[in-house]
């Protein structure tokens, strides 16, 4: 009761916010639209954790398009979160949806990449499993450095779990 009042809030607060209006969390400052996605993140990937827990199985839906989005351009921020430069390389990401659809990232000539469900890689980037112990196909040096760094959440840089 207590979370579906709370959201209810959060839902009533962030409906007047602009699109280029600045949340301050804490990390750097976001926009309205990355703030409001990342909550979406923070209680998919907890209720995973919760779902872990328990040996409950989830079906995974078209909402992890906005998960994955995050994923993908929370790249950098895996990199400087960690005091690293980030590498140069494009990393072309395909994910396929529960629907069958395919969601495409970066450039279609990029010679790294990631390919697989958009389950895993939301599984990943959230740090709820390890990259190895997913289906996801991971070519090229930087992109398997980025899988076993992920971070898309905010806060200190933390390493997900070991593999499996």
């Amino acid at each position: 009761a207590a979370w579906r009042a709370n959201r209810a809030v959060l839902a009533d607060a962030s409906a007047g916010l602009d699109d280029d209006t600045r949340v301050i969390w804490y990390g750097p400052s976001m926009g309205a639209k990355s703030f409001l996605t990342a909550r979406l993140m923070e209680c998919w990937a907890h209720g995973q954790h919760v779902a872990d827990a328990i040996g409950a199985v989830r079906e995974p839906t078209e909402r992890l398009a906005h998960i994955a989005q995050l994923g993908v351009i929370t790249r950098k921020w895996t990199y400087v979160n960690r005091g690293l430069d980030v590498p140069d390389a494009d990393i072309r990401v395909e994910l396929t949806a529960p629907s069958g659809d395919v969601w495409r990232y970066g450039s279609d000539d990029a010679e790294q990449s990631v390919t697989g469900t958009a389950e895993d890689f939301c599984l990943v980037v959230t740090q709820c499993r390890h990259v190895d112990a997913t289906g996801l196909d991971v070519v090229g040096d930087d992109a398997v450095d980025w899988m076993n760094k992920a971070q898309a959440f905010a806060g200190q840089a933390t390493d997900g779990p070991a593999v499996a």
